[in-house]
């Protein structure tokens, strides 16, 4: 992983206007009131060994960590909000804001701070949507609160 990119990228997503629809982008998806960007995405795991696919889930959680440590130093240490919550309540029925009610589905916690200069919300997470596909780190900037 390129620490580097990736904060460039975050930096990149937080000076960004978000779009009045939703639609995909170069880095990812955008909507009204978000940006997700892939900041890296493995091999996907159809002709792969269990072992494989865990010591890369490892390595994900680990550069995830790493790059919450360095954007750690810049806005303080961050919250670990976990969307399990967010995933059941969408299932019984509950309108919630995107793109938390999205990412529910797939990434099941994320590492979150308050960018007060910015006005908006920066996360990180890894994104999984099924055991046979790739993960990806995923940075995502909104305005919405957590719900």
């Amino acid at each position: 992983m390129d620490i580097a990119k990736c904060l460039t990228l975050i930096d990149l997503l937080c000076a960004r206007e978000f779009p009045a629809a939703y639609g995909r982008t170069e880095h990812g998806e955008s909507g009204p009131g978000y940006h997700i960007a892939a900041l890296q995405t493995s091999q996907d795991f159809w002709d792969v060994h269990d072992g494989e696919r865990e010591e890369t889930e490892a390595q994900y959680d680990a550069d995830r960590d790493a790059l919450a440590e360095r954007l750690g130093a810049r806005w303080g240490p961050s919250l670990h909000f976990s969307l399990y919550s967010v995933l059941h309540r969408g299932m019984a029925g509950e309108a919630l804001a995107e793109p938390w009610a999205g990412l529910s589905g797939h990434v099941p916690d994320v590492r979150l701070w308050r960018v007060p200069e910015a006005g908006r919300w920066v996360a990180l997470g890894v994104s999984q949507w099924d055991k046979e596909l790739p993960f990806q780190l995923l940075g995502i900037v909104t305005e919405s609160d957590p719900p």
